[in-house]
């Protein structure tokens, strides 16, 4: 019985020092913030303030473990290249609206409502090289579309 206490303490320190570790590599990620607007077909202007995910560990912790997000803000991850891309919700809480971006800046494909938690995949279904983040239901309040454009520093100058 001894021996099985001491194991389980053991299982449950191990755990401990686990959750600490990537709790505090995932701190450790910091995010710059830029401007991005979206223009419609229509011609409206709507104006984004976005954290800006470029490298690789930027781009794996994403949105993860946040509660909430400012209505006018979101975030920018900027793969380097054109390709497909999938993504996931998982330890995502904020249920997010996905616009997958091509260099020139047109939104090719909208995920709307993306699921808090989910591992369900989420794909662009086109090579692309940006993908957005927003709040659920923005593309639905701002009447966001597919052939829209996005202007930021960081799209259409490559």
């Amino acid at each position: 019985m001894l021996r099985l206490a001491k194991a389980c303490a053991s299982a449950l320190v191990a755990l401990f020092l686990y959750a600490c570790i990537s709790a505090s590599a995932a701190a450790d990620v910091t995010f710059e913030r830029a401007p991005l607007s979206i223009v419609t077909a229509d011609g409206k202007t709507h104006a984004f303030t976005v954290e800006l995910a470029l490298d690789s560990d930027q781009r794996a912790q994403g949105l993860m473990n946040r509660r909430e997000m400012a209505a006018d803000h979101g975030m920018l991850f900027d793969f380097g290249t054109t390709r497909r891309v999938m993504m996931w919700m998982k330890n995502t809480y904020l249920p997010l609206d996905m616009l997958f971006v091509r260099a020139d800046g047109r939104i090719v494909t909208i995920h709307e409502n993306a699921v808090p938690l989910s591992e369900a995949i989420i794909d662009s279904r086109e090579a692309i090289d940006f993908v957005v983040e927003l709040n659920a239901g923005t593309v639905k309040r701002l009447g966001l579309a597919v052939g829209d454009r996005v202007i930021a520093d960081r799209i259409g100058g490559k």
